[in-house]
């Protein structure tokens, strides 16, 4: 493990000799970092966010969630619901560094704000709760960022709350999320009795005055009942990096008692390699624990330089080149977040990857080849915008204008075009109809749809042919309901919405053939097409795919691009009910093409014909989607729920006991959990509380089938 960092340490030296940085930008690439915050909902991300702007000096009065005074909570359906919806970017100072800092929502409709954050950042504080530990979309933000390999830290949050267990919370780490987690620091005390914590790398306890709202810090002894605790916690730290760190294991053998800056540096590179993740401990509310954090991520989590250079495709070679944090490298960048602005149009969130973005440039979108100038750049704050000049690498930072940008486009120079990895996002589980409530609202109702659609990559937008009705689609009950307020209240629409629906899919559990010849004479001209198919189920979640067994000699390849397009719009479809068909290998392995009456309409016809034909040989099934929900009940009112749970064709897989309640977690069919929330407040007068996310899609029981495709 030790070779991968000394690895890494080595290209970065043979890369040091080459000027990095332009004498313009204010910050050097060592002393940035860009972060996100990440975490279950409720964990306490924005109100760490808070303070973390306050000690900073960004801010000068405390924001707070419950008050709706939120910084970064500036959306009004945000302050009235106490949640995150959009993920905010904002950048402040600590200790002459630079932090570019997104706080991302913890509900799960809107996991795509972490998905687009995670792609970006270079590193991430995960804030978990004392109290629930690792909770389902803890397990999910985690999942994320271990995909872009993003070196966290955990800060262990709420230790004030009765009930809270900082080693409980440690171990659900290791073995939840399979995370090398080692305490930094351990909490002195807990719940009514937290009054600070222990950093185990200076041996020295760490209190906050209250009076100052905890700018002030007070560095004491270690107290005596904690002096044992805190000598065997810091022996374990050693021992664990010394285990990931040739250079610490080498120090730690000449002598025993390690100094500070060598086992900071150890940790520093264990933590950036992602073999480790340094613990943390706090409460955000009661201002403890946050300036200690901010010291971590100066300390331990990456730069723009400590990470792998970014990876694209050439446009011209079609090769694979890097480019790494430079200023004089070629320009490439990432378009992660679209948002529409009523005061600045459309806004395009962007991480500068290399090269510089400057005011006025014409930059080039390989995706639509074509090439854009740039009007203004913007520094973020939350919803308050900096004009600047340049956009440097290693920079996250807004632009204005760019009319043909969407998210996941790359940023480049159109004379040495590169195009970045994309970002894939889930399918909408959720539907809903939507019409205007008159003639004159039709227009401003599609001109806001689109506007949302294109922010949000997983709120889509499409026409039921048969009833004429516009369909909106989402990743749950309060995505579309929050889409429905914006509507309302922001465009000034009037509009009608129907209740949610479930958006099923369709797929196949037996592989099957199929075939369909076209023959038809069209406005005197002959048309001819035929073609033969295989189809077979593919695993869950890895989409479909179209492959061509047959040679050009039988098929041409002039009509293979109409095959595909029939064959993918059959997919859309279903055959079934309407519903698209996934996780299905569909295989061309036969057909026939006449030289005077083949066309490419012909084909696909025949490409959609012979799918469905396919498809219906294939034992097709109706899918629905499953919810995991985790559900907080007290105990005198599990029995009631376990009922209803029952009741709702419900699975449980575990029930834990968590201080003075139950933690339940269980699969259900999304179907059945609308309106949730209000049967759950009844069963348990108001007492026990639920988060749910997206799990699997699996087959409709046949008994119910029938009713759903009928409606």
């Amino acid at each position: 493990m030790s070779t991968i960092v000394k690895q890494q340490n080595n290209s970065k030296a043979r890369n040091s000799d080459s000027p990095k940085e332009a004498e313009g930008r204010g910050t050097a690439l060592s002393t940035t970092r860009n972060i996100g915050i990440i975490a279950h909902i409720d964990a306490g991300k924005t109100t760490t966010t808070e303070r973390i702007l306050y000690y900073t000096g960004k801010v000068h009065k405390i924001g707070e969630v419950h008050d709706g005074t939120a910084t970064m909570d500036w959306m009004i359906q945000e302050q009235e619901r106490g949640i995150t919806i959009t993920s905010a970017a904002t950048t402040c100072f600590w200790k002459d560094h630079q932090i570019n800092i997104i706080d991302t929502p913890g509900h799960v409709d809107f996991t795509v704000e972490v998905e687009r954050s995670l792609r970006v950042l270079d590193g991430a504080v995960g804030v978990f709760c004392a109290v629930g530990g690792v909770q389902p979309q803890s397990e999910t933000v985690w999942r994320q960022a271990k995909k872009y390999n993003v070196p966290r830290l955990a800060f262990v949050n709420k230790m004030d709350r009765m009930g809270a267990d900082f080693d409980n919370v440690v171990e659900q780490l290791r073995k939840k999320l399979a995370a090398v987690a080692v305490p930094v620091q351990i909490p002195w005390g807990a719940a009514d009795d937290f009054k600070g914590l222990v950093d185990l790398i200076r041996m020295r306890a760490v209190i906050f005055a209250e009076d100052s709202l905890g700018s002030e810090i007070n560095y004491i002894d270690i107290p005596v009942e904690l002096a044992a605790k805190a000598e065997e916690a810091r022996a374990f730290l050693i021992e664990q990096v010394a285990e990931l760190d040739e250079e610490l294991l080498e120090a730690y053998m000449e002598n025993t008692d390690v100094s500070e800056k060598v086992l900071v540096d150890a940790i520093r590179r264990a933590t950036i390699s992602n073999l480790l993740v340094p613990v943390l401990c706090g409460s955000s509310l009661k201002n403890k624990g946050v300036q200690p954090m901010l010291d971590a991520v100066v300390d331990y989590l990456p730069s723009p330089l400590d990470v792998p250079s970014v990876l694209g495709i050439a446009l011209k070679s079609e090769e694979e080149v890097s480019r790494e944090a430079s200023d004089f490298d070629p320009l490439s960048g990432l378009v992660f977040k679209m948002v529409t602005d009523k005061f600045v149009g459309k806004l395009a969130f962007v991480r500068i990857y290399s090269g510089q973005l400057k005011k006025g440039q014409n930059i080039y979108n390989p995706r639509t080849r074509k090439r854009e100038r740039v009007g203004r750049l913007l520094r973020l704050h939350a919803n308050h915008r900096e004009d600047v000049d340049v956009l440097y690498s290693g920079e996250i930072g807004g632009m204005v204008g760019q009319k043909f940008f969407t998210t996941g486009d790359t940023v480049c120079a159109e004379n040495d075009a590169i195009i970045l990895e994309n970002i894939e996002f889930p399918e909408p589980v959720i539907s809903m109809a939507i019409e205007p409530k008159t003639t004159a609202d039709k227009q401003h109702l599609v001109d806001a749809l689109q506007d949302l659609s294109d922010e949000d990559p997983t709120f889509h937008i499409a026409l039921n042919e048969e009833t004429g009705q516009t369909i909106i689609q989402g990743m749950g009950e309060l995505h579309l309901e929050i889409i429905k307020d914006r509507i309302l209240r922001e465009y000034n629409v009037k509009a009608n919405a129907g209740r949610p629906v479930v958006a099923y899919r369709e797929s196949i559990s037996k592989p099957g053939k199929g075939s369909f010849t076209f023959e038809r004479e069209i406005g005197g001209t002959n048309h001819f097409a035929s073609l033969h198919l295989h189809v077979s189920p593919k695993a869950q979640g890895t989409g479909n795919t179209v492959l061509f067994d047959v040679s050009s000699s039988i098929i041409p390849n002039e009509f293979r691009t109409a095959i595909q397009e029939g064959i993918e719009d059959a997919l859309l479809t279903g055959v079934l009910g309407n519903f698209a068909i996934i996780d299905t290998e569909v295989k061309i392995i036969g057909g026939e093409a006449r030289t005077v009456d083949s066309s490419e309409m012909a084909f696909r016809t025949a490409g959609v014909m012979a799918l469905r034909d396919a498809v219906s040989s294939a034992g097709p099934e109706l899918l629905e989607p499953v919810m995991l929900l985790e559900i907080d009940t007290p105990e005198e009112h599990l029995g009631d729920v376990l009922g209803d749970l029952n009741g709702r064709r419900g699975r449980v897989r575990e029930i834990k006991a968590l201080a003075n309640i139950q933690a339940v977690r269980a699969d259900v069919p999304l179907a059945e959990v609308f309106g949730y929330a209000t049967s759950l407040r009844s069963l348990t007068k108001g007492r026990a509380s639920y988060t749910m996310e997206p799990q699997a899609f699996e087959p409709v029981p046949a008994s119910m089938q029938d009713s759903i495709l009928n409606r």
